[in-house]
């Protein structure tokens, strides 16, 4: 069971991530059930991410835990949300979305370069991900730039398959980069089942594709902290919760984004 030390709360305030040994660890059969069941059943933004010229197969697919009974009760019982709560540093911690990502063996694709924040219309420094492989990584790891949850200037969202823009103005983002090239730290661990890598929304991240030959199912969970707001973006935004009615600077409605932390007695 994952245990918090103040030098994963230093890591994860100055670098914007830091690795979590164990985090699901007593939940990785039930998240592996869940997975099984959203392949089986995909929900409306499930993507193949099919690519031209590119071999095998990378599944994603968001927003399924209120219909997919593994991911909820994963969500509600696991350390996550207290785990949050201390590397965010704040007192309540709020769900944003789930989010699976299955890379079947030989598939070439890579998760390219990108930050979470600009696709998400919400804004504030209390934001995390749990990133957490159901199957024994290596090369397939996530891959992180320490500190660029700092940098001045949001990264372009595109579009993984097309790379076209997300958003029509360019200007309004720095073009990505190339971190291996630009000789920026990347971080990246092998990681068991289980494991979580915690990083905040706007840290620069990819990953490799799938050359080993049993597939890598990974699990991510999106959380917010009490700065979190709704911001408005300059077209739709993913994921897209249509319908939503909130306005600028808005705390996230609470019946579509219920409180994780403090546990209520309903939770315990």
């Amino acid at each position: 069971m994952a245990t918090i030390t103040a030098k994963d709360i230093d890591t994860y305030q100055q670098d914007g991530v830091v690795l979590i040994r164990g985090l699901f660890a007593d939940h990785v059969e039930t998240l592996r059930k869940g997975v099984e069941r959203n392949l089986a059943e995909p929900g409306p933004y499930a993507s193949n991410n099919e690519k031209a010229g590119q071999t095998g197969r990378f599944f994603d697919d968001y927003c399924n835990w209120q219909r997919i009974p593994e991911f909820q009760e994963v969500i509600e019982t696991s350390k996550a949300a207290e785990v949050a709560a201390q590397l965010m540093q704040s007192n309540t911690v709020q769900m944003f979305h789930d989010h699976v990502l299955v890379k079947e063996p030989g598939t070439s694709m890579a998760t390219p370069w990108h930050t979470d924040g600009p696709y998400y219309f919400v804004e504030g420094q209390q934001t995390i991900s749990f990133w957490s492989p159901l199957d024994p990584v290596k090369d397939a790891t996530l891959r992180m730039v320490a500190g660029s949850h700092k940098w001045e200037k949001p990264v372009l969202p595109t579009r993984w398959v097309s790379e076209e823009s997300f958003f029509p103005n360019k200007d309004d983002y720095m073009p990505i980069p190339d971190p291996d090239a630009e000789g920026m730290r990347v971080l990246e661990w092998e990681m068991e089942p289980g494991d979580a890598v915690a990083f905040n929304y706007h840290i620069l991240h990819g990953a490799r594709g799938n050359t080993a030959t049993q597939r890598r199912r990974a699990f991510s969970l999106r959380l917010l902290g009490d700065d979190a707001r709704y911001v408005d973006r300059p077209g739709p935004t993913s994921p897209p919760f249509p319908g939503h009615d909130m306005t600028q600077g808005q705390k996230l409605r609470e019946d579509w984004f219920p409180m994780l932390w403090p546990r209520t007695s309903k939770q315990s």
